[in-house]
């Protein structure tokens, strides 16, 4: 009986472990392209995203 409890506790924890992500799987560097108009407030947010993105996720 203590086997199938381990065994029920064991499935829970795989199955769970099918739901995490990786912290970085939803985003992507931006790169605008040269038709784009950028304001500087625009390009120093897709500076700091993009900085951020090779910092902590490696891109």
């Amino acid at each position: 009986m203590k086997w199938i409890k381990r065994a029920m506790l064991m499935c829970a924890l795989i199955s769970a472990a099918g739901c995490v992500t990786d912290a970085c799987g939803w985003v992507k560097p931006i790169h605008p392209s040269r038709a784009d108009v950028l304001t500087d407030g625009t390009a120093r947010q897709i500076l700091t995203h993009n900085l951020t993105g090779d910092k902590v996720c490696g891109w």
